[in-house]
């Protein structure tokens, strides 16, 4: 009875799961009515939690423990007050976006708790830290008006705790990545990230002449350079690459960008050369079947487990992923290929890719160029993270070590997607004020514009004209 649960249930997840990823494409255009826009979020937040009851049954169904009771209704709370805080408290907030980091959180329990329950009750945990710290995050992004003059503040911030790692981090996987305060592991390059945005964004705020250019080149150079003494070149390449084209897209030069690019394959061709363990996943990605017993374990692991998984998935249980190292981090997205299926998986990078298309929605249509750029840079960091993720699972490209946010287990990468995810809520509302101030300086002028009219006629009345 049990396998023709989970057999039936996998199914009805897939089908569910691209139910809600059509939505999330449809609920993009902005020319559909306001009502019909509503009935789809809606739509989309009844289908988030089927898909996690529907998990949730065959969990308890595989297991028959009461924690997992416990577990599902903690975690549908959870996801409710998440919905409900943004629905009430902040009214112009972008459901979309809310929807979107519901569904990931969702996708992210079910597995994690498939994987490993301790971490999965620590990964809730941290969740409902994250959503308690965020929460003012869109007010003050709001309200704060001064945040585009503080450049050099948002560099030391970044530098000194990329430093404080470099000095007195603890090697994992051969790069120093974090280190402990009060017996809590904190990873501070998932942090500096955002700071790294801001700090870019108010350099090229203030101009974008040669001048101006040389002086954030150097702080970010100085940023990557840290990273890559620490060994930690997953965070570098992404700094790298945000740097690149918020440069791009602030001074319009396609010099930056080709020279950049020139730059930065050169650096990759050092780093292959100076350090082992990037040799080691360049050997594991080029052919990781000739080093199954050592460096291409992982990565082996990784495609058998996607290959047997195929379209449909195996049900969840019915696989092995805990044959991947470090499944719950890294290789997470395998796990999901494995269990719940390719379609299921697609849907997942289907829903990461409506992220940032909302987040560049976001930088487009915003007036502040400040904000714009803020908006570009945290949807680079976020997209490019995925990219890292998934090609590095799927052999796409070497793997990097990155986690996939909001679905792989780790308190500091989920803390920092949340107040990334929490800036753009900010950054949404800025824009609906935008768009409430340009209808009323249009309804003014067109007012003005009217009395004009009535004042002319008038006049020529008394004219006889």
């Amino acid at each position: 009875m049990t396998n023709l649960i989970i057999e039936l249930s996998k199914y009805l997840m897939i089908f569910l799961f691209a139910c809600y990823t059509f939505l999330c494409f449809t609920a993009l255009n902005r020319k559909r009515s306001e009502k019909r826009q509503k009935r789809m979020l809606k739509k989309q937040t009844k289908l988030i939690f089927l898909i996690h009851l529907n998990a949730f049954v065959v969990i308890f169904g595989v297991q028959r423990s009461l924690d997992v009771l416990k577990a599902y209704v903690m975690q549908a709370a959870l996801l409710c007050c998440i919905l409900i805080i943004y629905k009430y408290i902040y009214r112009c907030a972008s459901r979309l976006i809310v929807n979107n980091m519901c569904m990931l959180l969702a996708v992210g329990f079910i597995i994690l708790y498939r994987l490993d329950p301790d971490k999965a009750v620590r990964q809730y945990q941290i969740t409902v830290a994250a959503s308690v710290i965020t929460l003012l995050v869109p007010f003050i992004i709001r309200k704060l008006h001064f945040l585009n003059k503080l450049a050099w503040i948002y560099a030391a911030a970044g530098i000194l705790p990329l430093l404080a790692v470099a000095v007195l981090g603890k090697f994992s996987n051969g790069a120093k990545l974090s280190f402990t305060v009060a017996g809590i592991a904190v990873q501070p390059s998932e942090f500096v990230k955002i700071i790294f945005v801001f700090f870019v964004a108010s350099m090229l705020y203030q101009a974008t002449s040669y001048p101006q250019v040389i002086k954030a080149t150097v702080v970010a150079a100085l940023y990557v350079l840290i990273l890559v003494v620490s060994k930690d070149l997953g965070a570098a390449l992404i700094f790298f690459i945000t740097y690149l084209i918020m440069l791009y897209v602030a001074a319009r030069n396609p010099f930056y960008l080709v020279g950049g690019l020139a730059c930065g394959s050169v650096a990759s061709v050092a780093a292959y050369k100076l350090f082992h363990h990037v040799q080691v996943r360049v050997l594991a990605w080029k052919d990781p079947l000739s080093v199954i017993d050592n460096e291409g374990y992982q990565v082996s692991q990784s495609l058998f487990a996607i290959g047997t998984g195929g379209w449909f998935g195996m049900g969840l249980y019915q696989g092995m992923p805990k044959k991947i190292p470090v499944v719950e981090e890294d290789f997470v997205f395998a796990a999901v290929s494995e269990e719940l299926g390719g379609i299921f998986a697609i849907c997942l990078i289907m829903v990461c890719a409506s992220c940032y298309l909302m987040f560049l929605n976001i930088a487009m249509q915003i007036h502040d160029p400040f904000y714009k750029l803020v908006a570009l840079g945290l949807g680079t960091v976020y997209g490019f993270q995925v990219f890292l993720t998934v090609g590095g699972v799927i052999k796409f490209i070497p793997s990097t070590g990155v986690t996939l946010p909001l679905v792989s287990y780790g308190g500091s990468s989920l803390l920092s997607t949340f107040i990334i995810f929490a800036i753009i809520q900010g950054l949404y509302i800025v824009r609906e004020d935008e768009e409430v101030s340009d209808e009323r300086k249009s309804g003014r002028n067109r007012r003005e514009g009217k009395k004009k009219g009535r004042s002319k006629i008038f006049k020529g009345r008394k004219t006889g004209k």
